[in-house]
């Protein structure tokens, strides 16, 4: 029985077919690419559907974490600049003890993001409070610039083992810290990266300073994340006298 696929998936798929024939052609094993006059289905999306973390319940989180250990101030420093800076989880995984740095009166994080790309964002001063605190208690202050700055814990230890984190272990901690205070489980890492664009946008920070912040080269990826709108549904349908 055939499956049924999206249309972004399908289009994925066709643009992995040009992407093939156009190596036969570099290769000079075809001539001409056979996908490359057909076109994609017409797609379009208006609103993401991670769902964002009420500020309520981001609060919550970072208060309620256990921090008289190091995995727990680690794990603290890590949903915080989640939510600060509204930096992706992988992005964050990757951060070494060089890029948590002090310039010109201003501490600064540098993220390498996807595709490549690497980005500056200077840290608020209880984030940087947050972070210092975990370098302190983990003994990375004076570490080598190329150190893993979040670690991976040893399995029921409260220990680092010296090796960078990976992402799934941030989503399973994630996880983790919402069963544990009686969260829902629906939220992710990217929650945060949700709440921190439309917070930043109900305050009327210009979209374009927004879209600089989350590193999205086209405006359009930026709207995704914005949930006024469903905000506003939300209040309309509730107005309702059934």
């Amino acid at each position: 029985m055939a499956t049924t696929t999206s249309i972004a998936t399908r289009n994925q798929h066709l643009s992995a077919l040009r992407h093939f024939f156009d190596g036969l052609v570099t290769r000079h094993a075809i001539v001409l690419n056979p996908a490359h006059s057909v076109r994609g289905e017409r797609y379009s999306v208006i609103e993401g559907k991670t769902p964002e973390i009420p500020i309520p319940d981001a609060r919550k989180l970072l208060a309620s974490v256990d921090t008289s250990h190091v995995v727990g101030l680690r794990d603290r420093a890590i949903l915080a600049v989640l939510v600060y800076t509204g930096a992706r989880a992988g992005a964050v995984a990757k951060l070494k003890r060089g890029d948590f740095y002090h310039a010109g009166g201003q501490w600064m994080l540098h993220f390498e993001e996807k595709s490549g790309k690497s980005r500056e964002i200077p840290v608020r001063h209880d984030l940087q409070e947050l972070i210092g605190a975990y370098i302190d208690a983990a003994g990375l202050r004076d570490a080598p610039k190329d150190t893993p700055l979040f670690q991976s814990a040893l399995k029921k230890q409260r220990r680092l083992s010296g090796k960078k984190i990976h992402v799934n272990d941030i989503c399973r901690m994630m996880k983790c810290r919402l069963k544990d205070f009686a969260l829902p489980l629906l939220y992710s890492p990217h929650s945060f990266r949700v709440t921190t664009i439309t917070d930043l946008l109900e305050q009327n920070v210009p979209r374009e300073d927004v879209q600089h912040l989350a590193g999205h080269a086209d405006p359009r990826t930026t709207n995704l994340y914005d949930r006024r709108e469903r905000k506003i549904k939300k209040n309309i349908v509730d107005k309702s006298s059934v």
